[in-house]
């Protein structure tokens, strides 16, 4: 055996970076601390907060995960542009182990037609910029962006050149989803071989999902000698995703005998992580997906339900806790006081105001009025749900629906619109369409309605039902979510949501264009 000794793989999660590239799944400030959290509490090694040179708001957000994150590597991407390793080292300066994460194409294809740089070019670049950024940082992670499409030697060449200049993680991406198991395990083994001093640094993987291949790819390249996988929850990222964390997780946890390798991420943080990242971009998990979907440890056929209960380790490789799920117990009641919510808070370390704990809490009473028990997973939505939701320039005070399968649905609403009651009333093609053309009459504005979707959190009917509303407007994507034991309500919720995101960012773009 190569590796005899169990090694350890760090875990570069990209979730706040790439995995928000996916289409819709941006996350406003709140709801990147909130995951930044979460990361820390799965022990993930690096956190890539974002990339400081592309906006305002991307800097903002590394320099306030910088604040909060103790544990973890926070890392930064850059160009090979010294401006953007200076916008790096400024939003990074909080951090207390600072990573700097600088990338360039090496590939023909990308080398001639988007950089527009002949190879020697991009070797003198890379030399120059790792030099630059050496003085400014002593972590730092080169990635030869589309390396499973560059020529060997040339990609060689471009990652010496970096580990001369002072990098001390070389990242081979593949930027396409391009590559297939067998055929990246030979092309890892063939770089550490070819690399000027492997001793010294880390080899790092970043697969994408093109093909649904980015976790195999991901765990060849471990098993060919990569100590570094970059992974996003539950696989997001733009196009068809990125590796998922929680799949490189397990497999190297239930492979640790194949593998020798393991990370130190806590894996019973793995669902509540997946349920965070999935509440805050609104993007829902398949059920049949691995580890976290709904299915992933249910056992429908008979054959199957027998055997696991027999002995569990007939139809499971992995125990549910071992990844965080709970059952689904009463845990606090109508009769439960402050205290009792207040310590379950702290207990699952959720990150709180005073004032924000008071909203929850008055929630809470309200769901025991409508629910007979409430779970885990009850308290956990009213938190998620409390952290997603934007600044509240219109919030609902009532409504009224006439719906019926012989007459055109229509919704009177009632929102407070900064304050002052605005009273309206639309038809439409059923509830949920008649609430959302009021709201958009009150608002004054007509987005496109890109997705919707509602799910119970728990079983029952009076279960708590979530809505979930992406809108599109410029070109630009804005998500809702709602929690109501009333669905029509839980949707109204979602799409006010919205709405007040997408008002605050046109008022915030009018007065910056006004400055």
């Amino acid at each position: 055996e190569k590796f005899a000794m169990t090694e350890t793989v760090k875990i570069f999660d990209t979730t706040l970076r790439d995995g928000e590239q996916s289409p819709g799944c941006t996350m406003n400030l709140k709801e990147k601390l909130q995951v930044a959290r979460q990361l820390e509490k799965l022990n993930a090694d690096i956190i890539e907060a974002g990339f400081a040179a592309s906006s305002k708001g991307d800097f903002t957000s590394i320099e306030e995960i910088s604040k909060i994150v103790t544990n973890a590597t926070v890392a930064g991407l850059s160009r090979l542009v010294e401006n953007d390793i200076d916008l790096s080292f400024d939003a990074l300066k909080n951090a207390q182990n600072p990573r700097l994460h600088l990338f360039i194409a090496t590939s023909p294809i990308h080398m001639r037609y988007k950089l527009k740089m002949s190879p020697d070019e991009v070797l003198s670049s890379i030399e120059n910029s790792v030099k630059y950024a050496k003085t400014k940082f002593s972590d730092i992670e080169f990635s030869a962006e589309d390396a499973t499409r560059s020529e060997f030697d040339f990609l060689i060449r471009a990652l010496n050149t970096a580990i001369k200049a002072g990098a001390t993680t070389i990242n081979i991406p593949d930027t396409v989803g391009y590559s297939t198991p067998l055929e990246f395990s030979a092309f890892i083994s063939k770089i550490l071989e070819n690399l000027v001093s492997p001793e010294k640094i880390t080899l790092s993987v970043h697969c994408h999902n093109d093909l649904g291949l980015a976790t195999a790819n991901s765990l060849a390249a471990v098993k060919s000698g990569a100590r570094q996988v970059e992974c996003t929850i539950n696989g997001i990222g733009e196009r068809a995703g990125n590796a998922a964390m929680e799949e490189i997780v397990m497999a190297l946890n239930v492979r640790n005998n194949f593998y020798n390798a393991k990370t130190g991420i806590n894996t019973q943080f793995i669902v509540p992580s997946s349920r965070t990242v999935s509440a805050v971009t609104g993007s829902v998990v398949q059920p049949n997906k691995a580890i976290v979907g709904k299915n992933a440890f249910l056992h429908e056929a008979g054959i199957h339900q027998h055997g696991v209960m027999e002995n569990k380790a007939t139809y499971e490789i992995m125990t549910p806790e071992e990844v965080g799920y709970k059952e689904q117990q009463l845990i606090l009641g109508k009769h439960s006081g402050r205290h009792a919510f207040e310590n379950w808070l702290t207990e699952n370390n959720h990150v709180v105001t005073k004032e924000e704990e008071k909203e929850l809490f008055k929630k809470f009473k309200q769901l025991c009025d409508k629910k007979k028990t409430i779970t885990e997973r009850d308290l956990e939505a009213l938190v998620q749900n409390k952290i997603s939701v934007g600044e509240e320039k219109y919030k609902l005070k009532r409504f009224v629906i006439n719906v019926g399968n012989t007459i055109t649905s229509t919704a009177v609403l009632t929102v407070s619109a900064g304050g002052k009651d605005v009273e309206d009333v639309a038809i439409g093609d059923g509830p949920v369409d008649a609430s959302f053309k009021a709201i958009e009459k009150i608002a004054g504005v007509t987005p496109e309605l890109d997705d919707y979707n509602i799910r119970s959190i728990t079983q029952g009917v009076d279960s708590l039902g979530e809505a979930l509303v992406r809108l599109k407007y410029n070109g630009r994507y804005f998500k809702g979510r709602g929690l109501s034991t009333d669905v029509i309500e839980a949707s109204i919720f979602a799409y006010i949501d919205a709405v007040n995101k997408l008002e605050a960012v046109i008022s915030k773009e009018g007065t910056e264009n006004e400055n």
